[in-house]
Parts: structure tokens; C-alpha cells; sequence
């Protein structure tokens, strides 16, 4: 699918990853903080800031990292979201 005019993997659950390309890198998106916590030393190499990592042109594709990055993804759109609990009077 097409959402914020960029191209994106979309599941029943929601948006698995969103990409794009720019001058000098490309980019996914969401980073989330399960994502970036959990591939934290993978991703040190890369700039991540707001819930983008970006990846150098000039660099071969991390295809197992992206691999990893998607079924991350996966499984979080998975997941039922989290229920607020309200207090009773």
C-alpha cells in the first residue's frame, strides 16, 4: 500500500513496515522502541531517530536485518493492544 506517500507492507493487524529512498540512504520506518531495544547491538551501526533507522546507500542491504526487523513488526501488530485500566469509585 501507499500511506504518507511512501510505500508500506500492510496486514489485517496494521502497517508491518513502512521504506523510502532519499539521496543518501533509505530508510524504515517504524522503529519501534520493541524493535530497537531488542536489536540493539545490530542496529549500532545505523542512525535511528525518530522511529526511523536509516541505512547508508554507499553499504551492501542488511537483508537478515531488515528480515528481522519485519518479523518484529510481525509480531507486534500481532499482539491484542494493551487494555487502560480505569479505577472504579
Amino acid at each position: 500500500m501507499i500511506s504518507y506517500q511512501i510505500p508500506a507492507y500492510r496486514l489485517p493487524g496494521g502497517v508491518v513496515v513502512y521504506f523510502a529512498g532519499w539521496k543518501q540512504h533509505y530508510s524504515l520506518y517504524p522503529a519501534t522502541d520493541h524493535v530497537v531495544g531488542t536489536l540493539k547491538a545490530e542496529l549500532a551501526a545505523y542512525k535511528i531517530s525518530r522511529g526511523t533507522i536509516r541505512f547508508p546507500l554507499s553499504e551492501p542491504v542488511p537483508a537478515k536485518l531488515i528480515d528481522r526487523i519485519a518479523r518484529l513488526r510481525l509480531q507486534e501488530i500481532a499482539r491484542p493492544p494493551e487494555r487502560k485500566v480505569t479505577k472504579t469509585r
